[in-house]
């Protein structure tokens, strides 16, 4: 994924150390992409789809996004991204510490294109998410649809 693209990376993370660790692991890969932290999933979706820059009005995106959020679950968050509406070409990955195999089944019933089970130790994260930004790399991100 080349900065030209203009691709934005949107992180939904609570976990702020999680967070830190995603960006700094992907800056490592050389993923130089402009990464918008979301704390939660309603500032997520007005990011998402109401913000003059964001990805409805201003170009593709990529999503990364956590299951477990303090105001409404990810599953939510990604049964509305993968909708009918304009971002539902839009990548997901999910990154999340459910290992659950029917909520991993769901995920990608969804439509996420990506699931991650974040690992609990601290290196095997690192690594994990080491090699999400060398997939990053060389993924294409669709175009922002209008139907």
């Amino acid at each position: 994924m080349t900065s030209e693209q203009a691709v934005n990376i949107v992180m939904i993370e609570d976990d702020e150390g999680h967070a830190r660790l995603i960006e700094k692991n992907i800056r490592r890969a050389g993923i130089s992409n402009p990464i918008k932290h979301f704390l939660d999933g309603t500032s997520a979706l007005h990011f998402l789809y109401e913000d003059p820059s964001g990805p409805v009005h201003n170009g593709p995106a990529l999503i990364l996004l956590d299951l477990n959020l303090p105001d409404m679950s990810g599953i939510d968050i990604l049964a509305k991204v993968k909708g009918d509406g304009p971002l539902k070409r839009a990548p997901v990955v999910v990154l999340t510490t459910t290992d659950d195999k029917l909520e991993i089944q769901r995920c990608y019933d969804l439509g996420c294109n990506v699931y991650i089970t974040k690992p609990v130790n601290y290196e095997s994260f690192a690594d994990a998410i080491r090699q999400l930004g060398l997939f990053l790399s060389v993924i294409q991100v669709p175009e922002i649809v209008e139907d």
